[in-house]
């Protein structure tokens, strides 16, 4: 029990069925306030305009599953609510992140309903918990649909099949959404790219075979060393990126530099035609930022700002990170290994 305010959490810091209930309810009374609000902006947040009447049948969906994911603390990819979703979502080819976009704009929308609830709003004691709570159901339900993507595959699958990680749109839309969080608490954030030196060579000289174990490798080994929270993707042909939310600088740029250098000393491969090793490096490039007032964090400026301190590792001798905090321009000094 928490104070005097009725509710409580189990031993993983959950909220107990009870509170759990409550905010459920909540959401579902407020279930047409949400997708109204939510239809409102989403036809409008990308290149195709998408009509409303489609965009409420995705609206119902979401909201009765962001209800069950809050209510039973986990959403069953199998059930008939992510099966209707997935064929509402194939009628138009949606891709994912423009799927995952509605799903952000619909859990802000709930936590902004909810934030004046008399008994669950912002000034009540248990808030922290139904904001968790909610936001935690917002990612399961994202989980859910990205199994369930693998079970029926098309083109809206979010998981790259080489390297077993997310693919770039879904990349896209979490990068959208935590820069989104970013600007309204002032958060601050890490992005990482980590991309493959010389895989072009290797493919030609090698083989593309060799050039995809890399990868395969790569991502199961860069994977290991992030939280299960992170968002961890494919970024592009020979690169991976990694968003931090509510990261320091210097935990980011240790990490970026503990992949890099595990890295070079373990990923070693061998070219079965010549019997020859091949020794792997990689170069990164780690961004970190907080949102500031009249300073606000812009995606695509973050992305072409990190791919610019990408090819400053690779002319600067590759196998290294290039550390860049702020859009100033500030530069941290290369991270390399000791001669």
């Amino acid at each position: 029990m928490i104070g005097g305010s009725g509710y409580t959490e189990d031993t993983n810091g959950r909220p107990q069925d009870d509170l759990r209930q409550r905010i459920a309810v909540a959401i579902q009374e407020r279930a047409g306030v949400l997708v109204w609000d939510t239809v409102a902006i989403f036809p409008f947040s990308g290149a195709e305009f998408l009509e409303p009447e489609y965009c409420n049948r995705i609206g119902e969906v979401v909201v009765q599953l962001l209800t069950i994911g809050v209510r039973d603390g986990k959403i069953d990819p199998r059930g008939g609510a992510v099966a209707a979703l997935h064929r509402i979502a194939l009628e138009r080819t949606l891709l994912a992140g423009r799927l995952f976009m509605f799903v952000y704009l619909l859990e802000r929308s709930a936590l902004d309903e909810l934030a004046v609830n008399d008994t669950l709003g912002a000034t009540t004691e248990p808030w922290p918990l139904v904001a968790q709570t909610v936001r935690r159901a917002s990612f399961d339900l994202v989980a859910a649909y990205t199994e369930r993507t693998q079970l029926e595959p098309s083109e809206a699958a979010i998981v790259d099949k080489l390297t077993t990680l997310h693919t770039r749109p879904v990349f896209d839309a979490v990068l959208g959404k935590e820069v989104e969080r970013a600007n309204r608490y002032g958060a601050p954030m890490s992005l990482i790219l980590f991309d493959v030196d010389r895989l072009s060579t290797i493919n030609q000289e090698h083989g593309y075979g060799v050039g995809d174990k890399i990868l395969e490798r790569l991502g199961i080994l860069i994977r290991q060393y992030f939280r299960q929270h992170d968002w961890v993707a494919r970024y592009s042909e020979d690169s991976i990126a990694v968003l931090l939310s509510r990261t320091d600088a210097e935990p980011a740029a240790d990490l970026a530099e503990r992949v890099r250098a595990t890295v070079e000393e373990r990923l070693e491969l061998t070219d079965h035609r010549t019997e020859r090793p091949l020794h792997v490096t990689i170069s990164a490039a780690v961004m970190n930022i907080t949102a500031r007032s009249g300073a606000p964090i812009d995606p695509e400026r973050l992305l072409a700002d990190a791919e610019a301190a990408l090819e400053r590792a690779k002319q600067q001798g590759r196998n290294r990170v290039v550390r860049i905090d702020g859009y100033s321009g500030t530069e941290a000094a290369s991270l390399k290994p000791q001669a």
